[in-house]
């Protein structure tokens, strides 16, 4: 690696993932620097906290680093990689932080937080932008119903409870827009068939 001193920031994302794998201090830093705003706005952007946010991008590159031998391009990129695990960590942060269901007044920023925040130049993936503008266009009601499902982690009831809905209403709306995005997702012209 010592030929690639002078260029190392036009290394591809995957040499300086290899350099953080086998402790290159040089790469690594180079790694951290390139990715660190990336990473940082994804936690922003589902904690809405900076201290909360600074430590998960740290937890982000700790677990890079630790994982980094494991990491398949064929599953996807180095950022599509690092900005799932940060948004993972960032989701489990809030999921530890909330001890009550979200006010269902509050659930619409929430979605709007999947769908229309500074995630989406950071989540940049082809397909976390499907899936985005996918969830966007579902009936309000039903991407609510998923959301709070989906990301937090409510089940049925407390979906019904906390929109003062039957349970068999949150149970549809939940099925209902699960099986429109696998729809939408699995299509050849995607975002067509969502109503």
């Amino acid at each position: 690696m010592s030929g690639f001193r002078s260029p190392v920031g036009r290394l591809p994302d995957e040499a300086l993932l290899s350099g953080l794998a086998t402790g290159d201090p040089e790469l690594a830093v180079t790694f951290v620097r390139r990715f660190q705003h990336r990473v940082f706005g994804v936690a922003m952007a589902v904690t809405g906290d900076p201290q909360l946010a600074e430590d998960i991008a740290q937890q982000t590159f700790e677990r890079a680093w630790r994982h980094a031998q494991i990491y398949d391009s064929r599953r996807g990129s180095v950022t599509t990689w690092l900005t799932t695990i940060a948004h993972n960590l960032a989701i489990d942060a809030v999921r530890a932080r909330r001890t009550e269901p979200v006010a269902p007044e509050d659930l619409d920023g929430l979605v709007g937080v999947v769908t229309e925040t500074p995630e989406q130049w950071a989540l940049a993936d082809e397909a976390s932008s499907q899936l985005r503008a996918a969830l966007a266009r579902l009936p309000r009601e039903q991407a609510r119903a998923l959301v709070m499902a989906g990301i937090y982690g409510m089940t049925a009831q407390q979906v019904a409870d906390s929109e003062n809905i039957p349970l068999g209403t949150a149970k549809t709306r939940i099925r209902t827009a699960m099986a429109k995005l696998r729809m939408t997702l699995a299509s050849p012209n995607r975002g067509d068939h969502v109503q």
